[in-house]
């Protein structure tokens, strides 16, 4: 096999948790990676976040995954220009940037741009996922070509389409000093987990709802974004009940690998989660626990319980959803990205960067043990300006 090429990479990452963009840079020949380099972030105003929000909902009804009725075009057009200012000023930014400390790698230019899009709806058991986002716009405007649509080829074959990043975080461990079996949770809309267990393929799915009901539950009643710090949470009292109800639901007793739209529980919490009836607090604390106890519902279904949890996304600035893990994920270790040199707001963005990279090689992004894909499958739509 010839060699691969080493490639500068920019990967763009906008969650379900609809908070904005993030940027990050790294150097890689798709299978080992060579440097990291400089990350960004641009916001997506309340004003972009109604219209993104409008959207999930609109896309709900969706058939077609390339149709974009109503407020889906104007949510693309959004998404597009978000992620295209989000380049333009990492680019502003780092323009003087040079090599890493020592100098042992300068960074080549950016060769590639992974642009994952905006997911509003995912329904891999219709075989239907939707990632808006014009990709072609994209590499026009930033004169560089772009990976993008990453998912949909995984989904047509019969594949979950999530998650994705199980390659990348393949890559990350093998220099990490860490016990396995190891576990890496993404926290964001929704969670997501890698488990790498020695040379076995990666296993890896959707474990439940993440930062999205608890989000959405605090913007509703309070019009905050979050659940900032998990204040509201450590201040309320968990109903056990309402979580044993909800984690009664059939999703968590199906085996990886399995996905999950980020609406899924909605209805759900609705009915069961006795929400109407709480305390902002309370139900906070509850969602919250939820959340945690879903986590932990994916244990029973690995070949052996992870001994140590490495934790990313927004999910990670949670203390009291921390704490909840690690309540519940004992006695494994429970870490923050950051305490072990990871750079969990960004770990996405990196993912993808690295993904386009193998998409231009057309290596593997997932696995029958990731996403359930018969084969090991490429992906991805390449465009140039």
């Amino acid at each position: 096999m010839p060699a691969l090429k080493v490639r500068g990479a920019l990967g763009l990452m906008s969650g379900t948790s609809l908070d904005g963009v993030d940027v990050a840079y790294l150097a890689t020949d798709g299978e080992r990676i060579l440097a990291f380099g400089p990350t960004g972030y641009r916001p997506f105003t309340e004003a972009e976040r109604a219209v993104l929000r409008a959207a999930l909902d609109e896309a709900e009804i969706l058939a077609d995954r390339n149709a974009r009725p109503g407020v889906l075009a104007e949510a693309e057009a959004i998404v597009t220009a978000a992620n295209a200012e989000a380049v333009e000023a990492w680019r502003e930014a780092n323009r003087s940037w040079m090599p890493l400390d020592g100098g042992a790698f300068a960074a080549p230019p950016v060769d590639v741009v992974g642009f994952h899009g905006q997911t509003v709806l995912h329904r891999p058991e219709v075989r239907l996922t939707v990632q808006i986002g014009d990709g072609q716009a994209l590499a026009r405007r930033l004169n560089v070509p772009v990976v993008y649509d990453f998912r949909a080829a995984d989904v047509g074959a019969g594949g979950q389409g999530a998650p994705f990043v199980p390659v990348f975080h393949r890559a990350m461990a093998g220099v990490l000093h860490r016990p396995q079996p190891l576990a890496v949770l993404n926290i964001g809309g929704v969670a997501n987990v890698t488990v790498l267990d020695g040379e076995a393929d990666p296993i890896a799915c959707d474990v439940g709802p993440g930062n999205a009901l608890i989000d959405d539950f605090v913007a509703g009643r309070t019009g905050a974004a979050m659940d900032t710090g998990g204040e509201l949470a450590a201040a309320g009292k968990v109903d056990e009940d309402a979580v044993r109800r909800l984690l009664g639901m059939r999703f968590f007793t199906l085996p990886p690998p399995k996905s999950l739209d980020r609406n899924a529980f909605k209805a759900a919490a609705k009915v069961h989660g006795g929400l109407d009836r709480a305390s902002v607090e309370d139900g906070a604390a509850t969602l919250t626990a939820f959340t945690a106890a879903a986590v932990a519902r994916i244990v029973p279904h690995l070949k052996r319980p992870p001994k140590c949890w490495i934790i990313a996304g927004g999910g990670a600035r949670n203390p009291t959803l921390m704490r909840m893990l690690a309540e519940r994920l004992a006695p494994a270790r429970v870490e923050v990205a950051e305490r072990v040199g990871w750079l969990g707001d960004h770990l996405e963005a990196q993912a993808f960067a690295f993904l386009a990279v193998r998409a231009l090689d057309g290596l593997p992004l997932s696995y029958p043990s990731t996403t359930g894909v018969p084969e090991p499958m490429t992906g991805g739509v390449v465009v140039r300006p």
